[in-house]
């Protein structure tokens, strides 16, 4: 039974098709991965979905009276809330509910109309059969399913991350009982614990959602269908991400025989009229070219560019790179770990674990000096050359174009050095002058990563930097690693990434430095 259904989808960017002609079904109970490379129309497409954008021809229908829910990009809520609060609004209705059935004992003392007791017994089944009695345990336990308890529920939402944020909207999210969940990258922030859990959470439910996500892993453990965007198109699978990809590759085997046989054709009937159409089979030459222009012609597959990296090397002589002695890290006064002791040597690489909102990206910070330690002490090398990567898409200028971010990072680039520059990075075509937060977050992330490859250094800092990336791209970037020179400290939630790449693991929630 068909619960949402795109029909005859059309949407044009200024600079490019998005879908033509497209159309989509998910039925009752499908678990759907949406895939697509970088700049393919995932997020939009989810947007449209929801109703925020529009789009240019076709009909988007859901099935009537469903709940629906989706990430809020902003959190709303009141000065003062804590994270706690901010949960309990999955449940306002509830709690609405509850409100009014005190309303009505407050009436009925006054006039004791039994026609209120019979009101306040419905709306008492109501919350019953909502397990109104232990949403404060469901809250808890999704809370530290995710890893967020760890913040502390009593934190205000206020002195959250960006990171952070995005958890408590997902928890949310989750604890809405919504009848379809649309999550787009939801497993972006989540270390590896926090991913297994959510699995299994979804996994176990009976209700329809759509995922966006760049984690196949992730894809395979939780999607039963997946639509996969490519060529302005929108196609189903049957299956997990890895059975679908094995009907798109013998899909598009089929389409690079059917195209090549039809070059075939097109050669030899061009062929043909160029030989007779002066001759004497010159009617036959021009009923070949009558032919060959009603012939509906087939589009060569030709897939986006996925991102090439090379990060250059300044050398460096000496053994130690940094060195901290019972650091304590954080904001303010309150420090987020105990004291960490952490000795990177030069060359090493090195991948830097604990779940997410524990501190990592507060001790790279602290590392190179964005922000003051609260206690310790940090050597860090003179020599040292370091190239940082922020897991935030925060732009100075957003307005800006890639090409003039890298422009004005390096002036002394002429134009045509800075296209060739982002090419390789997988940046093309109008993605080059189009502004930075038009572009898609992968897009993003490699404009950001290019902009590192265009700087000597012997000291990379990453921070998740395969977020938003497609798996064409991460590869590329986990080879240009595994080639770098220099000194590596990386965070990602994702082994699949550091693993072959670094030689250690420093568990920062526990101080241990391990060999892998």
């Amino acid at each position: 039974m068909s619960i949402l259904t795109i029909t005859d989808l059309n949407y044009e960017l200024p600079d490019k098709v998005l879908y033509k002609d497209s159309s989509l079904r998910l039925n009752k109970g499908e678990h759907l991965g949406l895939t697509g490379k970088n700049g393919a129309g995932k997020s939009t497409l989810l947007k449209m979905i929801q109703g925020e954008i529009l789009p240019d021809e076709g009909q988007i229908v859901w099935q009537n009276n469903l709940r629906i829910s989706y990430l809020e990009q902003q959190l709303t809520y009141n000065e003062g809330d804590t994270i706690f609060d901010y949960l309990k609004k999955a449940f306002s209705h509830l709690y609405e509910m509850n409100d009014k059935i005190q309303e009505l004992y407050i009436t009925y003392a006054e006039n004791y109309d039994d026609a209120l007791l019979e009101e306040i017994g419905q709306y008492q089944e109501a919350l019953e059969n909502n397990d109104f009695y232990n949403i404060e345990t469901e809250i808890e336990r999704v809370a530290t399913g995710l890893g967020i308890s760890a913040l502390g529920l009593d934190r205000e939402v206020e002195a959250l991350s960006g990171g952070q944020r995005s958890k408590v909207s997902l928890a949310k999210l989750l604890l809405e009982k919504a009848d379809v969940f649309l999550l787009d990258e939801p497993t972006n922030y989540l270390d590896v614990e926090h991913i297994t859990w959510l699995s299994d959470y979804l996994n176990q439910l009976e209700d329809s959602y759509i995922v966006i996500s760049h984690d196949r892993d992730f894809l395979n453990r939780v999607t039963n269908c997946i639509c996969d965007i490519e060529f302005q198109t929108l196609t189903k699978y049957s299956g997990n991400f890895e059975a679908a990809m094995k009907q798109k590759e013998a899909q598009q085997e089929h389409l690079h025989r059917e195209y090549e046989k039809q070059q075939k054709e097109i050669d030899k009937l061009e062929n043909y009229i160029r030989k007779y159409k002066a001759g004497s089979r010159s009617t036959m030459a021009k009923s070949r070219e009558k032919q060959l222009n009603r012939m509906e012609r087939l589009t060569p597959l030709v897939s986006p560019k996925p991102g090439h990296f090379h990060f250059p090397y300044t050398a460096s002589h000496g053994n130690l790179v940094v060195e901290t002695k019972r650091l304590e890290i954080g904001y303010g006064k309150k420090a987020l770990l105990p004291p960490i002791n952490l000795l990177v040597q030069n060359g090493e690489k090195i991948a830097i674990n604990g779940f997410n909102g524990i501190g990592k990206s507060t001790l790279l910070k602290t590392l190179i000096h964005e922000i003051p330690a609260i206690n310790g002490e940090i050597e860090l090398s003179k020599e040292a050359k370091i190239s940082y990567f922020s897991q935030d898409l925060h732009w100075s200028n957003p307005h800006q174009s890639a090409f003039d971010w890298i422009k004005e990072l390096y002036p002394k680039l002429n134009n045509k050095e800075v296209r060739r520059y982002l090419s390789r990075s997988g940046i093309v075509d109008d993605n080059v002058t189009k502004a930075l937060d038009q572009l898609s977050g992968g897009e993003q992330t490699k404009v950001k990563l290019c902009g590192l490859t265009l700087k000597k250094s012997n000291f990379l800092i990453l921070d998740e930097p395969t977020n938003h990336l497609d798996q064409g791209t991460k590869d590329g970037l986990k080879r240009a690693l595994k080639d770098y020179e220099g000194t590596l400290i990386v965070v990602s939630h994702e082994p699949e990434f550091y693993d072959g790449l670094v030689e250690k693991v420093f568990d920062v929630e526990n101080n241990q430095m391990k060999h892998v």
